[in-house]
């Protein structure tokens, strides 16, 4: 058994496989494990340089973490938990008992949409369902929800913005299916959120968390439980041949056969790999789009920043354009322990579908770009203390609208291959909580799979 990618699907899906004493081996290209998830400690300071939280609502992270032995670890976000969003260069919070920046309560109290904003917006109570259960992007259903204020100030930073996407593009269905459900069964996404909120109990701790060491404490618990000898860092897998046992390629010219293999990887990645063995997988994988982004981090002496700082940060939308970010987070804020005494720790998140060519830039641009927008948004008058930057060249996945039916081609076609297995953020789930609830999935199959011929 082999599984080709070391981020976190690939390395719960080594954990699966473990647990249910199935042999394998994991590749992984580069010489450090754990993918996007990457926590620096450094000079006092507690970075993580790409996801910061594991969402409660999807149980899996937590689940894993107290598996591992992190449970009693894990943290909520600071208080307040107020988020803001920005228009015309102020920070508007978002309304208190706000869903994915929709208000179920009064919209008299937010001052981020214009009145004719705020009526369109309780249209929505009264507003036909769609008549097609049909696919469309987040700006249509917002649009068709909401009204387009609602599409540039909450639809596309809030929704869109997550996934550093085009709102105009990303689908509905495939990445906010609630919502979509919502309108289904209620007729309408505020009655229906209403109802789901009155049925669930209330958390005072917030809808996320994470460990004190950053979510590299997680990865690391990970490969620390997992057999070390099963570990193939720095091994590149190029090439893969199906047409008899599973045989794997690997850059140095070395040959591994298997039984079966679980694609971890990145969809172009995946598509590449699978070249010699189908045409239609391939042409399936290489259609789903990615993008690029970068994580600037800053440190500022606390005394000199005049914000309060109260929440856990803000996104700016796409129509504000003459700001560089897609979004700021108050890490010093937001996560306990994660900067000395005296200091405010900042991300600044850059790229995205809002700019493409963010990382054609360099470093010290990157810097200055962020720098700026902090400063003007949050009145620092001091240069930042400590500068980092991590790229993430096409790495975040698009589910744009029509995934779910490529998903489910890509899932007849491999019918064709039952040694062959897919997995990752670039298909079927892009948060980490999903990458390992479905790395798991695919090991526990394979497993079945494995036991049933034995």
């Amino acid at each position: 058994m082999a599984i080709v990618g070391g981020g976190i699907s690939g390395l719960s899906a080594a954990y699966e496989l473990q647990r249910r004493e199935v042999p394998h081996l994991l590749f992984e290209r580069t010489s450090r494990l754990g993918g996007v998830i990457r926590t620096d400690i450094e000079r006092g300071f507690t970075i993580d340089g790409g996801p910061d939280s594991l969402l409660v609502q999807k149980p899996a992270a937590i689940q894993l973490c107290h598996e591992l032995g992190l449970g009693s670890r894990l943290v909520p976000t600071g208080t307040p938990r107020t988020a803001y969003v920005l228009r015309d260069s102020q920070l508007f919070p978002l309304a208190e008992g706000s869903v994915l920046g929709i208000p179920l309560g009064s919209l008299a109290t937010t001052g981020l949409l214009s009145m004719a904003g705020k009526a369109r917006m309780a249209l929505e109570l009264t507003t036909p369902p769609a008549a097609a259960d049909e696919d469309e992007s987040i700006g249509s259903f917002f649009r068709r929800r909401f009204g387009s204020e609602a599409v540039d100030y909450i639809a596309e930073p809030l929704l869109a913005g997550i996934h550093a996407g085009d709102v105009e593009k990303l689908s509905m269905h495939a990445l906010f299916p609630r919502l979509v459900d919502a309108e289904r069964r209620h007729g309408s996404v505020i009655k229906g959120l209403r109802s789901l909120k009155a049925a669930t109990p209330p958390n005072p701790d917030g809808l996320f968390r994470s460990l004190p060491g950053g979510l590299g404490e997680l990865t690391d618990a990970l490969v620390g439980v997992l057999d070390g000898d099963t570990l193939k860092p720095g091994q590149d897998v190029v090439g893969l041949d199906v047409s008899g046992v599973v045989t794997l390629t690997l850059a140095g010219g070395d040959t591994v056969t298997a039984d079966h293999v679980i694609l971890a990887t990145p969809a172009p990645a995946t598509a590449l790999l699978l070249g010699p063995v189908d045409t239609e997988l391939t042409a399936l994988c290489s259609g789903i789009p990615y993008t690029s982004t970068a994580t600037v981090v800053l440190d500022y002496p606390r005394d000199r920043v005049t914000h309060a700082l109260d929440g856990t940060g803000f996104v700016v939308p796409r129509i504000e354009r003459e700001y560089s970010l897609m979004a700021g987070s108050w890490v010093s804020s937001k996560w306990p322990g994660r900067a000395p005494d005296g200091h405010a720790l900042v991300r600044g998140f850059v790229g995205g579908a809002r700019d493409n060519d963010a990382l054609d830039h360099t470093d010290e641009e990157l810097i200055s770009d962020v720098d700026r927008d902090f400063r003007a948004l949050l009145g620092i008058s001091a240069e930042p203390e400590l500068r980092k930057v991590y790229r993430w060249p096409r790495l975040n996945p698009q589910h744009e609208v029509g995934h779910l039916d490529r998903l489910a081609a890509i899932d007849k076609r491999l019918a064709a291959f039952p040694c062959v297995h897919i997995t990752g953020a670039g298909f079927r789930g892009v948060g980490i909580p999903d990458c390992i609830a479905n790395g798991r999935a695919t090991a526990a199959t394979v497993a079945d799979q494995l036991g049933s011929t034995l």
